[in-house]
């Protein structure tokens, strides 16, 4: 079975759509980068004008991960919670799952080399960021997740592959690489998080169906 077509004409708009349009970017005071379609100041440089960064990693390498096998979607002990605070989120219950799936593989104790810990692999500070108190929790772990991918997504103006990239490699390197970051790791963590959330995603619809009957 193959990636559908949506899905990865989503993931490859993704890496550019950033960079499409009338969008431009600067810093601000506090040096953050500003990204609008708005400028309001001088130095604002719009994006199509930017030279490219080079990338090991292009569209097309990004095209051949998603097209590996879409997994088979199995349900988790955590489902019923991920919905429920995926929900209070206005987040993708599809897309959570994957998203914890891909960091822990449901594992509540996972602790990554790097120090990333629970279910969706909150790093200390954000999880302090996000006033998780608890990050072996599953509830405070979720709930602590979700409100990060919350704000990346409001950050990105919905744009899903950013948003899914920029919890992987931070916000600093999708914003410099102005897209997906050209980071082997990230490119390949983006295609298995977009391959899962299409299997929740089937695996949804087919409960759909059933409970017409």
């Amino acid at each position: 079975m193959r990636v559908g077509s949506g899905v990865l004409a989503l993931a490859i708009a993704g890496v550019a759509s950033i960079a499409s349009a009338d969008v431009y970017r600067y810093r601000d005071r506090a040096g953050a980068l500003v990204f609008t379609n708005a400028p309001v100041v001088q130095q604002a440089v719009r994006l199509k004008d930017v030279p490219p960064a080079p990338r090991m990693f292009g569209p097309r390498n990004l095209a051949q991960l998603l097209a590996q096998p879409i997994p088979s979607p199995t349900p988790s002990v955590y489902d019923g919670l991920i919905r429920d605070v995926a929900e209070r989120h206005a987040l993708d219950y599809a897309l959570v799952k994957a998203v914890i799936k891909a960091e822990s593989d449901f594992d509540r104790m996972a602790v990554s080399s790097k120090g990333a810990r629970g279910l969706m692999q909150l790093m200390p500070a954000t999880a302090s960021q996000h006033q998780v108190q608890d990050v072996f929790l599953p509830r405070d772990n979720i709930e602590g997740g979700c409100r990060h991918l919350r704000m990346l997504l409001d950050r990105y103006g919905g744009n899903l592959p950013l948003a899914i990239a920029a919890y992987n490699a931070g916000t600093r390197r999708v914003e410099d690489a102005g897209g997906i970051p050209p980071i082997p790791e990230t490119q390949e963590y983006l295609a298995r998080v977009l391959r899962y959330r299409l299997a929740y995603l089937r695996e949804g619809k087919g409960v759909q169906q059933a409970s017409r009957y």
